[in-house]
């Protein structure tokens, strides 16, 4: 497996990974995948990356920052993504190792991130990392007519702050 920068013909392969994270019930409250303008307007380009295996992207991990507020400067949402055929096989830790590394270079001090409670193998992977439950967002959100519960982790950098 290989460790790359995302690039923007990478998208066709990053949208099918996030669309199969859509239909899973358990990755996210999107009901589409943004188009390409969009998505690369949200993500910081110097952190989002892809794990490609056979020349395939099978993974995808980036940033989008939590605020335009110069006090906020460091601090980021984790977004991650790994395809059907390669859940499971240390593709998500690669990526957040590779993500973790370049945001305490970028000067990030913290990452965060929500994930549905049900979505155990990402919360599980997450604070193997560092990152610590704040707390649960109750009925914070609804899909298909019904309130979700979001669990809110934050990892604070040891390096940077």
């Amino acid at each position: 497996m290989e460790l790359r920068d995302l690039r923007s013909d990478d998208w066709p392969e990053v949208a099918r990974i996030f669309e199969e994270g859509i239909r899973t019930g358990v990755a996210t409250f999107e009901t589409e995948v943004p188009p390409w303008e969009a998505w690369d307007a949200a993500h910081m380009p110097e952190h989002r990356f892809v794990a490609e295996r056979g020349g395939r992207v099978v993974g995808w991990i980036a940033l989008v920052p939590v605020s335009s507020r110069c006090c906020y400067a460091g601090v980021a949402e984790v977004s991650a993504y790994v395809g059907e055929e390669a859940r499971g096989e240390g593709v998500g830790t690669a990526l957040l190792i590779r993500l973790i590394e370049s945001s305490e270079r970028g000067g990030i001090w913290t990452l965060e991130t929500g994930v549905f409670p049900e979505n155990k193998p990402s919360l599980g992977l997450l604070q193997r990392f560092g990152f610590r439950v704040v707390g649960t967002r109750e009925r914070i959100g609804r899909m298909d007519g019904m309130w979700r519960d979001v669990v809110f982790l934050e990892r604070r950098s040891e390096v940077v702050g």
